[in-house]
């Protein structure tokens, strides 16, 4: 999965709200972490191009962390 854009993202959850924040912490540093969900085009490893829900981590200085497909769009 490559990710070629991903807009209007929206905050699902922040710092103690996240289950994963010890593991964050520990594997990139920062301190506020975020959790946020957007709709992006996807390229997919069979060379597809679809618009998808995608769901990543963000903290101030670290940026976008462990980006993942929810579901296709399209």
């Amino acid at each position: 999965m490559l990710p070629t854009k991903a807009g209007r993202a929206e905050i699902i959850a922040v710092n103690l709200s996240i289950r994963e924040l010890r593991r964050l912490k520990a594997q990139f540093g920062g301190r506020r972490w975020r959790k946020l969900k957007g709709v992006g085009l996807v390229q997919f490893p069979n060379g597809e191009i679809r618009k998808a829900e995608l769901h990543w981590y963000e903290s101030h200085g670290i940026g976008r962390r462990k980006m993942k497909v929810k579901r296709v769009l399209d």
